[in-house]
């Protein structure tokens, strides 16, 4: 299914019955990652699994930016009638849901983000070092947005009230002491760190994410 948010059309699938669940995928994905997930989690709840701006079957932009990603979801909540959902965001999709939870303090339920990072040296240098090199070639509007962005301090992340689920792998690209500073900004926030996980491995066509999202949920 299609809508138009902000002068672009966002692709998104829905499937299942019950309260709603709204996944976001990482930078150069689309929904297509959460396939497994989106058949577990729609035995029991609504999923809404969207494609972000200028990625899977979406309207491809000449610039990318969090904001404008943001400001596509709060839109797409609004226009469906979307009470309260229960973000889960992925890598690029947790950054999103971190400023949908900073900027709309009362639109969602619940918060689960896992490979989030709140500024660009967040992720250790290796890859870093990668990411520019690539785009020094490609200049690629997706590898670009890693690098200038995002820019959360944190302040802003003290502001959140919704609660919040962090995790990250603990061989993930993103540098551990920087998502336990994001956990330990978040007021109330639970952590995890899930030992022999990489950034995507417990994520992409994975079914473990599940049982995480699960607990959290059910607390």
């Amino acid at each position: 299914m299609t809508i138009n948010v902000n002068g672009v059309n966002l692709y998104y699938k829905v499937s299942g019955q019950g309260a709603p669940v709204i996944l976001l995928h990482g930078n150069g994905e689309d929904h297509t990652i959460f396939r497994i997930l989106i058949k577990k989690l729609s035995a029991d709840y609504t999923v809404y699994a969207i494609d972000s701006r200028g990625h899977g079957r979406s309207s491809k932009v000449r610039h990318l930016n969090y904001i404008d990603k943001m400001n596509d979801v709060a839109e797409f909540i609004k226009e469906l009638g979307i009470k309260k959902p229960i973000l889960y965001g992925f890598s690029d999709g947790g950054i999103i849901g971190l400023l949908l939870a900073i900027n709309h303090p009362d639109i969602l339920d619940k918060l689960i983000i896992s490979g989030a990072n709140t500024y660009p040296d967040g992720l250790k240098p290796f890859p870093l070092f990668l990411i520019k090199a690539s785009y020094f070639f490609t200049r690629s509007n997706k590898l670009k947005l890693m690098l200038t962005q995002p820019n959360i301090s944190d302040a802003e992340l003290e502001t959140i009230v919704t609660p919040t689920l962090v995790l990250a792998g603990h061989r993930d690209f993103i540098k551990e002491e920087h998502t336990l500073n994001i956990a330990k900004n978040i007021p109330g926030s639970e952590l995890r760190i899930l030992k022999g996980e990489s950034h995507s491995s417990y994520v992409v066509n994975s079914g473990k994410i599940y049982d995480i999202i699960m607990t959290f949920i059910r607390e």
